[in-house]
């Protein structure tokens, strides 16, 4: 039974920085493929950031340059560095795991099987 905890959020000033990690519990991080999105109300559920079980990863085209995805695999733990935040990175931040094949990074947010409650990043 995968489970997923997120922490590290809060409120922030723009142009500041904050880091969000994520608790696996139950998985393989050797066999699962991670990532992080974000939901604003009224609006729909957007991918940030992925990686993969190579340590491969990929960026939404708005945080490119911002954002790192980070994996210790060791504490079983995902991080998402994020730097020189803005008001529009404001939403509340989920992570979410699926098993995936090597080689790859699951960017659709309808392909990842397990996901956490979530984490509130508010920047003003």
């Amino acid at each position: 039974h995968v489970q997923l905890v997120e922490s590290g959020g809060g409120s922030v000033q723009t142009g500041g920085s904050l880091r969000l990690s994520c608790a696996a519990s139950g998985y393989s991080s050797n066999t699962f493929c991670m990532g992080w999105f974000r939901r604003v109300p009224g609006l729909e559920r957007e991918g940030v950031a992925g990686i993969g079980i190579d340590g491969r990863t990929a960026y939404a085209d708005s945080v490119k340059g911002r954002f790192t995805i980070s994996q210790d695999k060791a504490k079983s733990i995902v991080y998402l560095q994020m730097n020189s935040l803005q008001p529009e990175d404001t939403g509340v931040y989920s992570c979410a795991a699926v098993s995936c094949p090597r080689g790859v990074v699951v960017a659709a947010a309808d392909q990842y099987e397990h996901w956490g409650q979530g984490t509130q990043v508010t920047v003003s």
